[in-house]
């Protein structure tokens, strides 16, 4: 539907991380559904190793400044921007001094381990994006999610966020990519969410491990793209159980036979 208009919350984008095949397909696809006549709004974690001056990042004060209140602890949202060269694709960056500025990485320190509070930082990373597009006043039709650290977007969407008008007929789009995160989300993820009024019935285990949070998601997903080649079986057969609509725009096909798999999945949401 020409002239929609697609939230893209990103997990990495190219030129900023390097490329894989999460960056690579958010960088794509953001400029390609602009292209097709969609309006963009892109955000992404201004991850540490990110080098703001050579991608010449800067604040954007009338959006920054705000806190988020999350366990009765305040947390600075910081908002700065960038644009992609050559692709006039505007990119949003959610910062923090505590869970993104200062780690020289993404998910995992220096000797390999994943940091122990990635499930708060992406609770941040959700808060962040949705609070900033209401300050935004812009109103998506479609939030489209990729990866895992965009996860809570969708539990706050169909849970805490209902009665907003901004979000209230927004379809949600998850994308599954090969990435995998190796440990669990235990009591703190669940503590968190229900604090900010997500139903302890919606958050499924007490502990989340990979497959289980994105099963969640299926739950409150509107559709689904599996980018990945393999899905675990457990999330495979409660994908096919689910009835939410999938595209796998996957395999050997022209990069832009898949743009118009995509094109045609979000005019089908809609």
């Amino acid at each position: 539907m020409a002239g929609a208009k697609i939230l893209c919350v990103c997990q990495e984008i190219f030129p900023y991380l390097p490329e894989s095949p999460i960056a690579t397909t958010c960088r794509t696809l953001s400029q390609a559904m602009q292209e097709r006549g969609f309006e963009i709004r892109t955000f992404m974690p201004r991850f540490g190793c990110i080098n703001e001056r050579r991608n010449q990042l800067h604040e954007v004060i009338r959006l920054s400044g705000m806190n988020l209140i999350i366990n009765d602890n305040d947390h600075q949202l910081i908002i700065k921007v960038a644009s992609i060269p050559a692709a006039r694709v505007q990119i949003y960056f959610i910062d923090n001094d505590e869970y993104f500025a200062p780690r020289k990485a993404t998910f995992r320190n220096a000797e390999g381990e994943e940091f122990e509070d990635n499930d708060q930082r992406a609770i941040f990373f959700a808060r962040g994006v949705l609070e900033t597009v209401k300050k935004l006043r812009w109103k998506p039709d479609v939030v489209h999610c990729h990866s895992w650290f965009a996860a809570a977007v969708p539990l706050y969407l169909r849970n805490c966020y209902t009665d907003e008008p901004l979000f209230s007929e927004a379809k949600v789009v998850f994308s599954i990519y090969d990435d995998m995160f190796e440990g669990v989300w235990g009591e703190a993820f669940r503590a968190t969410m229900m604090g900010e009024g997500v139903p302890a019935d919606k958050l499924g285990e007490e502990q989340l491990t990979y497959q289980n949070l994105i099963k969640l998601v299926i739950d409150n997903a509107d559709g689904i793209v599996v980018e990945a080649e393999h899905l675990p079986a457990e999330v495979e057969e409660y994908l096919a159980a689910s009835g939410k609509r999938v595209l796998r725009p996957t395999g050997d096909i022209a990069e832009e036979e898949k743009l118009t798999q995509y094109k045609e999945f979000y005019d089908s949401i809609l």
